[in-house]
């Protein structure tokens, strides 16, 4: 049975984490961490900051917070050598850093998401990637997501740049001349792989990966329509990972 310590406790991540981890047979979510009191414990016991924990009573932290408590939740389980899992996005290169310089002392696992169909959805994409002229991508979430564009889209930027390089492709042009109004074209995140995003009421996390060719388009999407989703992944990250240092960037890896 491995223990959690679970920052971010209070907010709408933390509380399905609470409930869908707890509900796992080989996993007891044991603390929620946050400054604001959890609206349901499940069992839990409400700890306000992550220094008032014993670490002889955690297995691993989870971390669904902001980034400056990512930094904390680092510093306390490098000095503890408590196994960590981030879930937590927008995160600055510094703060990234802190991140990798606790994987050289503890297991770390950090995702931006921990949902097992938009991680397979990536996959997809990157297989896709050289056999199209364009790609672009559209990413709704809902109206409190803090950061944009959303560190999954990023991901998949990325990975559909590398495969497109992988494969001797240049980067994408985009034939744009007149913007009427700034912006109007999303962001170009790499090599020309534009992101759109979208914050709406109603939404939970949602992405489109459009791509062209001449005559012929192929789109991959993936919808969260609850925060349940994300449970699979972060039990799978919490089972993989353990005491020993190293970093795993992703929850792709951990697929079978």
């Amino acid at each position: 049975m491995k223990r959690i310590a679970l920052v971010g406790g209070a907010g709408q991540m933390g509380q399905a984490l609470a409930e869908g981890l707890g509900a796992q047979s080989d996993l007891a979510v044991d603390f929620l961490v946050d400054v604001h009191v959890p609206r349901e414990l499940f069992g839990a016991r409400h700890v306000g900051a992550i220094d008032d924990l014993d670490p002889d009573d955690v297995d691993v932290v989870v971390d669904f917070s902001v980034p400056e408590g990512v930094v904390a939740s680092s510093r306390w389980c490098a000095t503890h050598h408590v196994a960590l899992v981030i879930g937590t996005t927008g995160l600055t290169t510094e703060q990234r850093q802190e991140v990798e310089r606790t994987a050289t002392e503890v297991g770390v696992v950090m995702a931006s998401n921990f949902s097992l169909g938009a991680v397979l959805s990536e996959r997809f994409a990157a297989i896709a990637a050289p056999y199209f002229d364009g790609a672009e991508i559209i990413e709704l979430h809902h109206e409190r997501k803090v950061d944009a564009p959303s560190g999954t889209s990023m991901a998949t930027a990325r990975a559909i740049a590398h495969a497109r390089a992988a494969a001797g492709l240049a980067p994408i042009l985009d034939p744009t001349q007149r913007h009427t109004v700034a912006g109007a074209r999303g962001a170009d995140a790499v090599d020309g792989v534009r992101i759109h995003s979208v914050r709406l009421a109603g939404l939970v996390a949602h992405q489109e990966i459009h791509f062209g060719a001449p005559g012929e388009g192929l789109t991959i999407r993936h919808d969260s329509f609850d925060r349940q989703s994300f449970v699979p992944g972060v039990a799978l990250a919490v089972r993989a990972i353990d005491a020993t240092p190293r970093f795993v960037d992703g929850i792709s890896s951990l697929l079978a």
